[in-house]
């Protein structure tokens, strides 16, 4: 009976083995330290919310932050659910920040996508169940939550051109 734990240790010690060296593997991935710079950089410095000042191409130029985040996701940890999460989050994201007036902009010092989905990513790897549980349990969410948040960029980027004609046609008008 003893032989039996015994193996039954080895086995979990081996797995616990396994699991750090899979962890370190992926936090020493140079794609990971760039998901460490880009979050400094655009999320606790603001960069996020300074790029979204650029009228009509800020936001989908901050927007661009969020590909190393989708090929880890997607490419290095290979989990879909985790992946539509993180697009989840950065679509929020683009589309607050197209609020127009300023409000956007606002709200992009408020919302920093890019720590949300580094904290995910994190848990993911290190195996906190609480976050791999709420990840898997959004997945098919996220999916509809993305079509939708697709659908409103779609209509914000058509106001957006809309209201931008309409003032061309209006200060044309008056010249």
């Amino acid at each position: 009976m003893s032989n039996n734990k015994d193996e039954k240790r080895a086995l979990g010690s081996a797995a616990l083995h396994r699991k750090e060296i899979r962890r370190k593997r992926l936090m020493d991935n140079k794609v990971y330290l760039v998901m460490n710079v880009l979050t400094r950089y655009m999320d606790r410095y603001y960069l996020d919310a300074l790029i979204g000042l650029i009228p009509g191409w800020g936001d989908a130029i901050a927007f661009l932050s969020v590909v190393p985040f989708l090929y880890f996701s997607s490419g290095v940890v290979k989990s879909i659910p985790l992946t539509l999460a993180v697009l989840n989050n950065a679509l929020r994201d683009l589309l607050m920040g197209m609020i127009p007036f300023f409000v956007g902009d606002v709200i992009d010092f408020f919302y920093r996508s890019n720590i949300r989905n580094l904290q995910m990513i994190q848990g993911f790897v290190d195996g906190d169940e609480i976050i791999i549980r709420q990840v898997n349990q959004r997945a098919w969410q996220s999916a509809i939550i993305l079509v939708v948040l697709l659908l409103l960029i779609v209509l914000m980027i058509w106001a957006l051109f809309s209201f931008a004609s309409f003032l061309y046609s209006l200060v044309a008008s008056i010249f």
